[in-house]
């Protein structure tokens, strides 16, 4: 969803600089980057292990991190190019489409109601119900057995590191679509690499 749906990346990274701001840390855009694609809270523990503050906990930096992403989605969140498009593509040939993603469902929520764009997904699934969050393959492995499709079967949209490795790590074949302006180097592990959703068609998944 984040990165590959909505133009949420620098959403993400605007509201854990702020978040990290307020408890004395300046955040960079290239720090944020190190965690793209994991779970919000994985990505609290992942700072807090580096840097061990007192306060405030955990989790009130997580919810903090929230509050603010509704917020700027809300006002902020665009659609990415090409996306209707492929959604009505896949709709239109019968293939049925999940949206599996690190945010928490209540931000899903947040995202599916300011595109309008639930009607298309036959199962939404967050990791946030998962042990672990990507790289682990768990919420993609989870999601498989709800659409009852084997993981081999599945085709991943991907545009973070982090969802790329998950994808591969579930056996599934894996399509990475990195943020506009980017070229990472790890785009060699994936199975192809989009400019953007606007390159995909329906032959991608022969």
């Amino acid at each position: 969803m984040d990165g590959l749906i909505i133009d949420s990346e620098p959403l993400w990274r605007k509201a854990e600089i702020a978040a990290f701001k307020e408890i004395g840390y300046d955040f960079t855009e290239q720090m944020c980057i190190l965690t793209k694609g994991m779970r919000i809270d994985e990505v609290v523990s992942y700072w807090w292990n580096k840097l061990k503050w007192e306060a405030p906990s955990k989790k009130t930096v997580v919810n903090d991190i929230h509050f603010r992403m509704i917020e700027l989605i809300n006002n902020e969140g665009q659609i990415l190019p090409g996306i209707i498009k492929t959604l009505k593509s896949l709709h239109n040939n019968n293939i049925p489409i999940a949206l599996a993603s690190s945010s928490s469902m209540n931000l899903i929520n947040t995202v599916l109601n300011k595109l309008n764009i639930r009607l298309y997904f036959k199962v939404i699934h967050s990791a946030e119900d998962e042990l672990a969050g990507k790289p682990d393959p768990a919420v993609f492995l989870s999601t498989s057995k709800l659409l009852k499709i084997e993981p081999s079967q599945c085709l991943v949209l991907e545009d973070s590191k982090a969802g790329m490795e998950a994808g591969i790590n579930a056996g599934m074949r894996t399509i990475l679509v990195p943020e506009k302006g980017t070229d990472p180097n790890w785009k060699i592990n994936a199975y192809a690499c989009l400019k953007s959703m606007n390159e995909f068609n329906i032959e991608s998944l022969k």
